[in-house]
């Protein structure tokens, strides 16, 4: 469904602006200010987010500055220590680290007196980054203009996720600073180890002082910046599971082949584990190169609902095909389908994909080696009803059965698959915000990307687990990822007024949740 953004008195009127930072910014609706609980509480907010902006920004760059890579062993300690330190800075009453057996989660609660509370989830580590593919240092922070879309900082987690973290961070913040109380109180979980899928988390859940605090919870949602460029959003209904493995062939565990790298001419006597790598990736794809062929991977994979192709086939005419291949690099989908079936595929389709293949040298010219030692670094994305454990027996069975038991599986993480009511109170409280600021939008089912959700959409807590957020950015994962500050394009939010949208947010999920009270 996608909202109609001339629709009743609510709507932005986008010749209202101001001046934020020099750049354009589209006012909140003044609905929006009189919304829920006491429209003067509400206006000395957005007041105050204002006068914040530059101090705001100032935090989101120092928190880029120090990147926590849980992949690298980088900045772990550092990186537990800022978090406490924002939040206690927001005004979170408790802050405090929760021992996962890995990275640390943290834990802070802002308990204002309300009737209800609300949970947030927060990653405070980033992915791994190469300086030399960037155009200014990924840790600068640095500020950009942007043509068309206004002032940018650039920089590892700029929009994945601190950008949106900061945005939410300057919204409560503002509660503290103008004197106001939350309309909701707020159960925020921040963890280290997102970026390797969450090995360690489902602990921090489970921890007696946080599985109590969120069993409060009306729902949990995680920042995010879900603006396009033309200022649509998009509101995803849950996520795809993820799983992250290295698939491993090694001479020392086969018992042949070499248990060092030895002169390639001994290939001719010698058997390869790089070769056998290959071989048993091969056996995963059915000829066409995309079915896969573990025995019973598709058991458990639910079809596509008459809702969700509806929700589909009315983002496939609201969104730019062509445009969308322009930014993957694409030509073509799989066997030609159309625009309404691939985004069908892309929500319904598990997966098992090859992210590197590591083996022997890969420096400049040749090296006349037999490598010892072949690594596939892997992932699978599941689908509801799969889970993480289903598909690691059927892919260890898999291999098994073609002889290829001497592969090293060695599971790095990963986590079932995101599913969240439609008609929860915090999905009809994201609608409901969006439909009085104006902006139009689009429900997907589920997004193709993962977040662990589901340690909270499953068992034991069972809540609406859901992405939300205004403004914009992009270039998660790559080089010269950014998060839009100051914007030029009236339909686009930047960072102050995606603040004033969870200040809108945070009230509304208090209105929904004391009618489903």
């Amino acid at each position: 469904m996608v909202s109609d953004s001339d629709k009743g008195t609510a709507s932005v009127d986008r010749r209202t602006m101001i001046k934020t930072g020099g750049a354009a910014a589209a006012l909140l609706a003044p609905a929006v200010a009189k919304a829920a609980r006491g429209d003067a509480d509400q206006a000395a907010v957005l007041k105050t987010i204002d006068a914040n902006r530059d101090a705001a920004v100032q935090r989101l760059a120092d928190w880029i500055k120090l990147p926590s890579i849980a992949a690298e062993k980088r900045n772990i300690d550092e990186g537990v220590a800022h978090m406490i330190a924002l939040a206690q800075d927001a005004g979170f009453q408790t802050a405090k680290a929760i021992p996962t057996g890995g990275v640390p989660s943290v834990l802070a609660t802002l308990d204002s007196g309300a009737k209800h509370w609300i949970g947030v989830y927060f990653m405070y580590d980033v992915k791994q980054f190469d300086p030399a593919e960037w155009s200014s240092p990924p840790l600068e922070a640095r500020l950009v203009d942007r043509p068309g879309l206004g002032k940018v900082m650039v920089g590892r987690g700029a929009v994945n996720q601190k950008g949106p973290e900061m945005t939410f961070l300057a919204a409560v913040r503002a509660f503290k600073d103008s004197g106001r109380k939350l309309p909701v109180n707020i159960a925020l979980i921040a963890e280290g180890e997102e970026e390797i899928a969450s090995p360690n988390f489902p602990k921090a859940i489970s921890h007696p002082d946080v599985l109590p605090i969120l069993q409060k919870c009306v729902g949990v949602f995680i920042p995010s910046a879900s603006q396009a460029m033309d200022g649509t959003s998009t509101l995803t209904l849950g996520a795809k599971g993820a799983v992250e493995l290295q698939l491993i062939s090694s001479g020392e565990r086969w018992g042949r082949g070499p248990t060092k790298d030895i002169h390639s001419s001994n290939f001719a006597r010698v058997d390869s584990p790089a070769w056998r790598l290959v071989q048993a990736l091969d056996t995963l794809m059915k000829p066409d190169g995309h079915t896969i062929a573990v025995d019973g991977w598709y058991d458990n994979v639910l079809p596509l609902s008459a809702r969700e192709k509806a929700l589909i086939a009315e983002t496939a005419k609201r969104t730019s095909e062509d445009e969308v291949k322009r930014q993957l690099g694409v030509k073509r989908w799989i066997n030609d389908e159309s625009w309404v079936q691939a985004l069908e595929r892309l929500a319904s389709q598990p997966t098992i994909n090859i992210q590197g293949l590591v083996a022997g040298y890969t420096g400049p010219g040749g090296k006349t080696i037999l490598p010892h030692r072949a690594v596939a670094k892997m992932e699978f994305r599941l689908t509801p009803a799969m889970t993480k454990e289903e598909a690691i027996a059927k892919f260890n069975a898999h291999l098994k059965k073609h002889g290829f038991d001497d592969l090293e599986v060695e599971i790095t993480g990963g986590y079932g698959p995101t599913i969240t009511n439609e008609d929860s109170a915090l999905v009809r409280s994201e609608k409901a915000v969006m439909e009085r600021l104006g902006v139009a939008y689009t429900i997907i089912p589920r997004s193709a990307g993962s977040w662990p959700g589901v340690v909270f959409s499953g068992p034991p807590l069972n809540l609406p687990a859901a992405q939300w957020g205004m403004g914009h950015g992009s270039g998660a994962h790559g080089p010269d990822e950014y998060f839009l500050i100051d914007s030029a394009n009236p339909k686009v939010m930047g960072m102050a007024e995606a603040s004033k949208a969870y200040v809108a947010l945070l009230y509304e999920i208090a209105k929904q949740a004391a009618i489903r009270a």
